[in-house]
């Protein structure tokens, strides 16, 4: 066993001892104790005690041998140690079979203090037991050769015992030491122990008041929480208890409300009752005396009222088994009251109407035969007027429609135009839901655009024209959200094109008319689209054509059969339900579409690619010029659009033709402008002076300046 271990075993038994079992007090010294007052165990010596002093203490037996009463043979005392074989009583077996016994010896107690139970396990270990001296062993009488042996054996063991004490001395020396040593490290290691559950109970005690601390706040919390959440609930449960009261008091509100309601709903039940009663009875054929309505017609007014009285008598035969009626009752009962007094007011107005168109009739006969009468005189008015024209076109050479050529051209495009508006008349006029949603997606797509064309920047023009372009092209345009394509509908190409056109002239006939500037960009487009899109130039110029004959030039004459009001229509008039439009308004939309028609021969889109000539470019508005002062000129009309074509086209005609351009205008000063002032009347001159001063001053300054609004190079780049 190592040494480590004995210490170990020395501490437990240490522990174990009642000295161990001492609890310190470090007030023992001021009390005046003992500091082993504690220990009241008796000292005594261990049982094991009684070997050990023997070992050390007691002498040899003697030597002497006493013989046997019966064999004679002399038996020393051995020790049973010695003996390899003693029994419990001490006997030891000698060679003659004889027996000599010894007692157990006694415990022997001493007064000094009992070792540990450690110290007395190693003693155990050591030494064997001995048998103390007791009352006078038995003597057995051995031989001299047996006492020899046993003197020689009590030699040897005596010298043996000498050696054990000194080695036990030693061995006693080195376990003091090492219980010194162990008992210093065992108390040390106490201390360390005590000091130790010192700070685990200073530190057990600190938890503990940590987590009661904690607990107190969490309980303080849930107190708070508690005491809110029931104040809360108090508060909930009062306005619950407001909320009911005040839904009591409403209740019982609502139904004194009601009651008074219902009585008011079953008096104005009864006024509308009689009130019907009475109308009624002025429905009723026999009470008319009026013969300008038919029989038929009072009797269904008849049939009606009386429907409306048996409705309105179902609504009071409930309220007369003691129910109020409802809102349902008196809505019913109310529009009963209203039908009843539409028609009595629609009989009235049958009655009125039919008085009025007999009236009406008497007075229509006798305006039409007064129309007549005046139609027929200004048929004869105006056949002699061309008459006269014609007979004085003759006389001095000038004609009084344009040369047939020009005539075929526009008679070309006019039906043109109208084959291609029977083509979509399917779309032009649509009975489905789906084709009437394309109608009106296409009309958007198609007149926005030019819509918003404008003057501002020239990115914003580009963006336009590319829009219009994308979309006859085919292509898919955004409108409202929305993909818009041409390909949508067979006829959605032509169609587009055709209202696209019709726009563009309806741009210079109001925007353009209104304001002259306007006339360039919206010109520069139709033109760049021209260019393109062909189809759309033709249906251009068929609308203006057909909107201003003037720009053709062509004087549509008056045929057989043709009233006033058409024959107007075709030179250009507005006619409407008021009458013809006042002469200042016509001439302000033909000055805005000639304006825009001299302005688009005369531009090309800048990002074309220009190759080739322009689809109608200068050589059409000189064509326009010259045919002009070959025809005869009317009033008013000539002189204003010759001023507006001049005043936009004369500056690109003067770079262009020069001095042939120079001639034409001297022409036009010295000999047409006096046909003009032959036939305009002294109170039309306007148009006349203006024209006259323009020529006067560019021939005198051989210049035409620009006209205003002409786009220049800045602007693209806007």
């Amino acid at each position: 066993m190592s040494n480590v271990d004995l210490r170990w075993d020395t501490l437990h038994a240490l522990k174990n001892s009642p000295k161990g079992k001492l609890t310190f007090d470090p007030h023992w010294r001021e009390r005046g104790e003992d500091i082993l007052a504690g220990c009241k165990e008796a000292l005594c010596l261990s049982s094991n005690c009684g070997a050990t002093l023997d070992r050390l203490n007691s002498s040899f037996l003697e030597n002497s041998c006493f013989l046997s009463s019966s064999s004679g043979d002399l038996s020393p005392v051995v020790p049973p140690e010695i003996s390899t074989s003693a029994s419990s009583t001490g006997s030891l077996s000698c060679n003659n079979g004889k027996h000599t016994t010894i007692p157990k010896s006694l415990p022997l107690r001493v007064g000094s203090e009992q070792a540990p139970g450690d110290e007395a396990k190693v003693e155990d270990t050591e030494v064997s037991e001995v048998s103390s001296p007791t009352s006078p062993p038995t003597i057995s009488l051995l031989s001299p050769k047996a006492m020899e042996v046993v003197g020689r054996i009590v030699t040897f063991e005596d010298e043996q015992r000498e050696k054990a004490k000194v080695a036990l001395r030693l061995w006693q020396e080195v376990q003091e030491k090492l219980m010194v040593t162990v008992a210093s490290s065992a108390l040390e290691q106490f201390k360390r122990f005590e000091e130790f559950m010192e700070l685990k109970q200073r530190q057990e005690y600190q938890s503990m008041r940590d987590m009661m601390d904690r607990e107190t706040k969490e309980s303080i919390g849930r107190q708070e929480k508690l005491k809110e959440e029931q104040r809360h609930r108090m508060k909930i449960l009062n306005l619950r208890l407001r909320e009911a009261e005040q839904q009591r008091v409403r209740e019982a509100e609502l139904e004194r409300q009601r009651q008074v309601e219902g009585r008011e709903r079953v008096r104005n039940l009864n006024t509308i009752q009689e009130e019907i009663l009475q109308l009624n009875q002025l429905l009723d054929p026999s009470t008319q005396t009026k013969a300008d309505l038919p029989l038929a017609s009072l009797s269904s007014f008849s049939t009606r009222g009386n429907q409306l009285c048996s409705q309105v008598s179902e609504v009071v035969r409930k309220t007369a088994e003691g129910e109020f009626p409802s809102v349902d009752d008196m809505t019913v009962a109310e529009r009963a009251l209203h039908e009843m007094r539409a028609l009595i007011r629609l009989m009235q107005e049958e009655v009125t109407k039919a008085q009025e168109e007999k009236k009406k009739k008497e007075q229509e006969q006798e305006e039409e035969r007064r129309k007549q009468v005046e139609l027929q005189e200004k048929q004869e008015a105006l056949k002699k007027a061309v008459q006269s024209s014609k007979e004085k076109a003759q006389k001095e050479g000038l004609q009084n429609s344009a040369d047939d050529s020009t005539l075929k051209w526009y008679k070309e495009l006019q039906d043109s135009a109208a084959q291609c508006l029977q083509s979509f008349e399917q779309l032009n006029n649509p009975k489905e839901p789906q084709t009437k949603k394309l109608n009106l997606e296409f009309r958007k797509i198609a007149t926005t655009p030019v819509n918003q064309i404008s003057c501002n920047s020239g990115s914003q023009l580009r963006e336009i024209f590319d829009k219009i372009d994308k979309l006859l092209s085919g292509r898919d345009v955004l409108s409202g959200g929305r993909s818009v394509s041409t390909s949508q509908h067979p006829q959605g190409l032509q169609f587009v094109s055709y209202k696209l056109a019709e726009k563009f002239v309806k741009q210079g006939e109001e925007e353009v008319a209104s304001h002259h500037e306007a006339a360039f960009p919206i010109a520069i487009v139709a033109s760049g689209i021209w260019e393109l899109h062909p189809q759309v130039g033709d249906f251009f110029l068929a609308h203006l054509h057909k909107k201003c004959p003037y720009a053709v030039p062509h004087y549509p004459p008056m045929k057989e059969g043709t009233s006033v009001e058409e024959y107007q229509r075709i030179l250009g008039y507005h006619v409407g339900e008021s009458g013809v439009e006042v002469q200042d308004s016509f001439l302000k939309r033909m000055s805005g579409m000639i304006r825009l028609y001299a302005a688009v021969i005369q531009q090309r889109w800048p990002y074309g690619s220009k190759q080739g000539a322009a689809p109608h470019g200068l050589n059409h508005g000189w064509r326009w010029l010259a045919q002009m002062l070959n025809m005869e000129p009317l009033a008013d009309i000539t002189a204003t659009v010759l001023l507006d074509f001049l005043e936009v086209c004369g500056n690109a005609l003067m770079k262009e033709y020069q001095g042939q351009f120079w001639k034409l205008l001297l022409l036009l000063k010295e000999e047409y402008l006096q046909r003009i002032e032959a036939v305009t009347s002294s109170g039309q001159m306007g148009s006349v002076s203006r024209l006259k001063e323009f020529l006067e001053n560019s021939l005198q300054s051989r210049q035409i300046s620009q006209p205003k609004g002409q786009l220049s190079s800045s602007f693209w780049r806007s």
